[in-house]
């Protein structure tokens, strides 16, 4: 199947696998999209492995931050 032929979602699958030690787990939606009276809403996914902001641990995260 060529790049044209393919939807978004399969291409954003193939780049996320495509390297060597990629998973299925890499191309897991990290992002949830809803849309109510024409306002969009991106939210990060509750099972998403990577989150933004400081991790677990961090000062800024536990509410120790000057």
């Amino acid at each position: 199947m060529s790049g044209e032929d393919m939807t978004f979602e399969e291409k954003r699958h193939d780049q996320l696998t495509a390297a060597p030690d990629a998973t299925e787990a890499d191309a897991a939606p990290r992002v949830e999209v809803t849309e109510h009276d024409g306002v969009k809403r991106v939210d990060v996914a509750e099972d998403a492995a990577v989150r933004p902001g400081p991790g677990p641990g961090m000062p800024e995260a536990d509410g120790e931050a000057d």
